[in-house]
This record gives C-alpha cells, structure tokens and sequence, in this order.
C-alpha cells in the first residue's frame, strides 16, 4: 500500500469554507494532515477561473487562488496524475453515471463535471493503492457510492415519478470514501484549530456549513455535538 494520503476536494466543500471565513481553520487542517490537499483541473476552473470573471464571486475565487499559490491545494500532477488521463476518466464517468437512472424513459442528469473529475482521480489513485477520500457536499454523488438503491427512492419522491435503474452499474461507484465539509471542521473543532470560545461554537459551525449547502441533517448534527 503507498503510503501517501489524498483528500480530493470537490467545488461546494472549498466554496462552503471561503463563504464562511473559515480558510484558516482550512489552513489549520492542512498542517496537521499527513497527506495531500488536491483539486482537480475541471474543479479548479469551478472555483477560480471562472469565479474570478464574475464580481459577485470573485472575492471568494482570489481567497481560494491563495491557497493553491501556498500549496494548500495542489493539482494532480504532483502525484503523477496527468489531466489528460483524469479528463478521460472523468468523461467515462459523466456517460455511466448520467445514464443510470431514468424517468418516464428519459435519462436523468445527476452529476456535473466537477464531482465527476472527483470521482475519476479517486478512481485513479485506488489503482495505484494511494489511499484517498472525496471531500463533498452533494448528496447525490454520496449516495451514489454508499448506497445506489436509496438514491432511486430519493429521486422517487423529488420527481414523483416512478424511477428505473440500470443496476449493474452501480458496482462501478462502489470503493470510494467521502467526507463533508461538517466533518472537516468538527476535526478542526476537536483539534482546538477554531479560535473562537464559546460552548456554541460547535453548533455555530456546522449550522454554518448546512446553510452553506452541505447535505447534513439535523439529527446528524445532533449526534456531532454529542461526540464532542
């Protein structure tokens, strides 16, 4: 087994840290991690390239360009990834994973390229046994690879309609890992990197991230600040 370690991050985790101010507990992560920060081309183009051609987000796109110039975030290529390679993956990916369920005999969409390059590098990394998880917010790419079957039932009752499955392709999203951005800054949180006292704070944070867009519950939340 490689020794190296890899978080993949995908858009919404890094977009939920900047939007709350919480780059330097990210930062705080990153020192104490034994491994690698990495985004992918097709992330990067999501979070800072196109971000810094719009003003409304471009404060955000600048924040999170610094992280790649600290090496923070880095590409792929450090570990020997070529994008090129990645792209094809991710393209393989985009066609199985959008032509897996379908309605009213209309395949649905349900994952977008960033995610999907996500999936593809992790893909990637488990071949040459570099241990990695998927950082994300979005529940559907989640429940995609933890468990398909419940993804059908939730897509049931969002399009109330009846939803059918091409089955055999769910074993090609099985093997990967995935945390959220409220599990990366409940870590930050128990390993004293958040600054702010308060027996709130807790709360604070991961309400934060909720509102921000990350798929977790409140009975989730719950069971965080019970661990506590």
């Amino acid at each position: 087994m490689n020794s190296q370690k890899v978080i993949i991050f995908d858009s919404g985790t890094l977009i939920n840290f900047a939007m709350n101010g919480l780059l330097q507990e990210f930062r705080g992560l990153k020192k104490i991690f034994p491994g690698k920060f990495i985004i992918t081309r097709e992330v990067k183009m999501e979070i800072i390239d196109r971000p810094l051609t719009i003003k409304r987000f471009e404060l955000e796109a600048l924040k999170l360009n610094e992280l790649l110039e600290e090496n923070i975030l880095e590409m792929p290529y450090v570990l020997g990834m070529e994008d090129n390679k990645i792209s094809n993956a991710t393209a393989e990916i985009h066609n199985i994973a959008n032509n897996t369920f379908f309605g009213r005999e209309n395949a649905i969409h349900i994952t977008d390229l960033g995610e999907e390059s996500c999936i593809a590098l992790s893909k990637l990394l488990n071949e040459k046994n570099i241990v990695n998880v998927i950082s994300t917010d979005e529940r559907t790419i989640r429940v995609l690879g933890e468990k398909p079957e419940n993804l059908l039932s939730l897509l049931q009752k969002k399009l109330h309609t009846q939803i059918n499955a091409k089955t055999e392709n769910y074993k090609f999203f099985q093997g990967f890992r995935f945390i959220r951005s409220s599990e990366l800054i409940y870590i930050a949180y128990k390993k004293g990197i958040v600054k702010l006292k308060n027996h709130d704070v807790l709360d604070a944070l991961l309400y934060a991230m909720k509102f921000n867009g990350c798929a977790i519950s409140d009975e989730e939340i719950a069971e965080l600040k019970r661990m506590k």
